[in-house]
């Protein structure tokens, strides 16, 4: 058995992992304790990355509309077909769209093709969906797109302003350690600013549950509050800022009065927050994509950088504005130029940084210009501009707004290539040509995370089938156009190290990213690297980048930016206003953690929370079918009642997809609008309308293997330990019996010993199939979806360790299986009906129950929902 250490692919927090490797298999993963990330901690789904690592659902070669075909003869056809659309359309018909789970080294080969030697700038990722807002704040504002923070900051700074950000599932091991730090110094202060009451509201000392997309006139205000109490740091706005006359006039308007109107706040909690900032100097500001995710979004960055280049809070320890990645290699992709509006190396497209990347790559067709954003891109194959797209370890299907709008476009477009390591997405089942991609575990190379530290990401085993790197396939095909000499690499070092000696050309100091420091690595000293941050120039720094106070605009000084707030559409003829965002334990469109069991169980049908007034104004209970809709779409999901979501909000995780939901993708309702200056689609805002959805009968189907199931009113699946549990309903025309009849069609096979029993007076049938003492499949159909069997006890008959017989079966009686309810403690698999009957038979905190049952002790993403668990069963056993 081998140790190796990596990183891990999900969020921006970049944490070490180490794994362990036995005969070509990733047997055990555990945190990096050496790593400064996360020092050897790991959430959930960070801790069950091996289990992610099976065959099931991966594309293992090429296929070309169907068919298998060899890797010499897909990249031949990628790089004709790249050839004929430049030859009779131009550069500008073609387009690659790429990802935060590329490495860099994967990046950077592919904006290098495509910007140096293809001559267009059509290339952007979907870091455009998540944190192209904030990279144009930080630019506006400091000339260069630097995150002025690192994660000590949070930990060492005395108030902690958490803004649009729900870290304690998004980024749940950093907000363990903003927990810690808090624990350790009681002096500190954290406010919570969200329209939702979410987990991270459990350590803070103030939430504000503004109204939604109203954060700018919050800021707004604060600056102006700063302004008139005298709390602006003079001296530091002097010596190195511009532009703070025109934000203050613009400020002057945000009065406290006006502020709580349009926010929706209490007048004494908007000043408790106004005088916590201005008396607190060790401020930090952590955004995410409440922020970001906004027509706005840019504006509303520079808003918070205002009010700390006012107050002089940054280039400190402890103070500052930071944004925090949503992805694994965001900051990477940034760094190498993947987003349309970038070069290369944090350069643009001003003419002495067009030629210096010319020279440098000895480039024969230049871009000149930015190319196409990735709403912009997505409308331009839709109205036929585009002829070849070649998408990359994305889902934009599922992930762009309008979904609707994306189909058109993939279906239009007339070449599609889709490189991946999985064969079953939205995405790819409209590609012309898949790629088989290596994932995590098989693929070598960096990653940057949220704090400019650059990582290894290492290969731990073979890769599956014929799955290759991705810079591999992009060098493949950029051979086969002729440019062989320029993409000359046999190993991820050498692209590594030319990145980094670009970084470092021409550069005098004038540019942030600098790490030509690692321009000359060896290979094994690439092999061998360890984390470290940027900037990393030969001539080391004595100072960290504007904690000098000078910045890389072209006066050296930091800009305030004075922009009017604004407020969504205020279009009133819908009547609620839909919120989107993750949930705890999942990940984008859970191509990855949709494979692990118990991922799944903490929130397992897809569902739609409503506030508990406008569910029953619309005849909605829990667990209710709900339609919500607009003029471009609509969703159905569960009603979900969330007592702390305000009249008017609707909340909808950004999760499913077509591979896991019949109506579950909440990209359907999403208008393609866009930030004026980053192009960031608004995708936390929407109008919308609920009502009920009529069902004829509900049903759950137990499987070994994905089902082929009919139209449904609803469907949402979900994988157990060794199979699939799909919850349906069926349209109100549809009657009960004849889609039991058809479900049936679907999965019944020879030699198997099936029991059933039916009562068509109440629309309840039921059948349980067993080969030997095996469940084969299971279904169960009933008018009434409370007299359905409980899916915990479904989900576990296909691994009872004693299965009933099957009458009992068919009863829905015990088949070995305890009912422990949804997963509050995914780490330990600990439900809520145990952690209810702890909290009846005594357990009185948070300690009590991790003592008895061990829930809270592993991750601790589980400890709010554990505190709401006792306060709730608290007031019951009062009560």
């Amino acid at each position: 058995m081998s140790s190796c250490q990596t990183t891990c692919p999900y969020c921006g927090v970049g944490c070490g992992v180490t794994a362990e490797v036995k005969d070509n298999k990733v047997i055990a993963i555990s945190g990096d304790a050496s790593h400064p990330a996360n020092a050897g901690k790991l959430c959930v789904k960070g801790s069950t990355l091996a289990q992610t690592l099976g065959p099931e659902g991966r594309l293992r070669t090429p296929v070309h509309k169907g068919a298998r075909i060899d890797w010499d003869e897909a990249l031949q056809l990628v790089a004709t077909r790249i050839a004929d659309v430049r030859e009779k359309y131009g550069s500008e018909a073609i387009a690659f769209y790429l990802s935060g789970q590329l490495l860099t080294e994967d990046y950077y080969v592919a904006n290098k093709l495509m910007k140096g030697f293809l001559g267009s700038a059509n290339v952007d990722t979907n870091s455009r969906l998540c944190m192209s807002s904030a990279v144009a704040g930080y630019q506006r504002a400091f000339g260069a797109d630097y995150v002025p923070c690192t994660y000590a900051d949070l930990e060492t700074c005395d108030l902690l302003v958490l803004v649009g950000s729900n870290a304690a599932w998004t980024h749940p091991v950093l907000y363990q350690r903003i927990a810690e730090s808090r624990r350790a110094n009681p002096h500190k202060r954290i406010v919570v600013i969200d329209p939702r009451r979410t987990a991270s509201c459990d350590i803070a000392d103030l939430h504000l549950q503004i109204a939604p997309g109203s954060d700018g006139f919050l800021f707004a205000g604060l600056l102006h509050y700063l302004d008139q109490n005298k709390l602006l740091d003079a001296a530091y706005v002097e010596a190195h800022t511009e532009g703070l006359e025109g934000a203050l006039a613009i400020a002057a308007s945000h009065t406290p009065a006006r502020v709580a109107t349009r926010t929706g706040l209490a007048p004494e909690q908007l000043a408790q927050f106004y005088q916590l900032f201005g008396a607190t100097e060790k401020t930090v500001t952590f955004y995410s994509q409440g922020i970001n995710q906004s027509s706005t979004g840019t504006d509303k960055c520079n808003a918070i950088i205002n009010c700390h280049l006012a107050t002089g809070r940054l280039g400190t320890p402890g103070m500052g504005p930071f944004s925090i990645t949503g992805q694994p290699n965001a900051m990477g992709g940034r760094e190498v130029g993947g987003l349309a509006n970038q070069l290369a190396a944090h350069m643009d497209f001003r003419a002495e940084h067009v030629e210096l990347v010319e020279q440098f790559w000895q480039a024969p067709a230049m871009a000149r210009a930015p190319g196409l954003k990735a709403v912009d891109m997505f409308q331009a194959a839709a109205e036929g501009k585009i002829r070849f797209l070649w998408i990359m370890a994305t889902n934009p299907a599922v992930s762009l707004p309008d979904s609707a709008m994306v189909r058109r476009a993939l279906s239009r477009c007339d070449f599609v290539v889709v490189s991946d390591c999985v064969s079953d997405t939205d995405t790819a089942a409209c590609a012309d040509l898949l790629l088989p991609a290596q994932g995590w575990s098989e693929k070598d190379g960096t990653v940057t995370n949220s704090e400019r530290c650059i990582s290894r990401q290492r290969k731990l085993v073979d890769p599956l089938g014929e799955a290759k790197p991705d810079w591999w396939i992009v060098t493949e095909v950029a051979r086969r156009l002729g440019f062989g000499r320029a993409f000359d690499y046999q190993h991820p070092g050498q692209i590594f190290t030319e990145h980094a000696r670009l970084s470092g050309h021409g550069n005098d100091g004038s540019r942030d990213f600098d790490i030509s420091a690692l321009g000359d690595l060896d290979m094994q000293a690439y092999d061998q690297m360890l984390p470290g941050y940027w900037p990393r120039p030969k001539t080391p720094l004595t100072d960290a980048p504007i904690a000098d106070g000078h910045f890389f605009t072209p006066s050296g000084r930091a800009r305030f930016i004075a922009a009017q707030p604004a407020m969504p559409d205020q279009d009133a003829s819908a009547q609620l206003k839909l919120n989107t965002g993750r949930l705890r334990d999942q990940w984008h469109s859970m191509t990855r953690t949709g494979r692990v069991a118990k991922l799944m169980r903490h929130r397992d049908f897809f569902s739609i929370s409503l506030n508990g007034r406008d569910a029953h104004e619309r005849q909605l209970c829990e667990g209710d079918l709900v339609e919500v809709c607009n003029e471009l779409g609509r969703i159905r999901g569960l009603v979900r009642l969330e007592g702390d979501l305000p009249p008017g909000q609707v909340f909808s995780p950004i999760h499913w997809s077509g591979q896991f939901s019949g109506s579950g993708c909440v990209s359907d309702l999403m208008a393609a609008t866009t930030d004026p200056v980053s192009g960031q689609p608004q995708s936390k805002f929407a109008r919308v309308s609920a009502k009920p959805a009529p069902t004829s009968c509900w049903g759950l189907l137990l499987t070994r293997e994905p089902p082929d199931l009919p139209a449904l009113g609803y469907w949402s699946r979900v994988v157990v330990a060794g199979g699939y549990l799909t919850l349906f309903a069926g349209e109100i025309f549809t009657p009960p019996r004849e889609l039991y009849k058809t479900l049936l069609q679907s999965v019944q096979r020879d030699g198997l010993r099936c029991s059933s029993y039916q009562d068509e007076t109440q629309d309840d049938f039921r059948e349980v199939a067993l080969d030997g003492g095996e469940v084969r499949h299971a279904l169960f159909l009933h008018r009434n979806r409370g007299r359905l069997p409980a899916t915990d006890w479904m989900a576990g008959l296909l691994t009872a360790d004693r299965p009933a017989g099957s009458v009992a079966l068919l009863a829905g009686l015990d088949a070995g299986v305890a009912d422990k309810g949804r997963l509050i403690c995914t780490c330990l698999e600990i439900g809520e009906r145990q952690i209810e009957q702890a909290i009846v038979a005594g357990a009185c905190d948070v300690d009590a129950l991790g003592q008895q049952l061990g829930c809270g002790t592993e991750c601790g993403s589980c400890v709010p929902e554990l505190r709401r668990l006792l306060l709730a069963t608290g007031k019951k056993k009062v009560a």
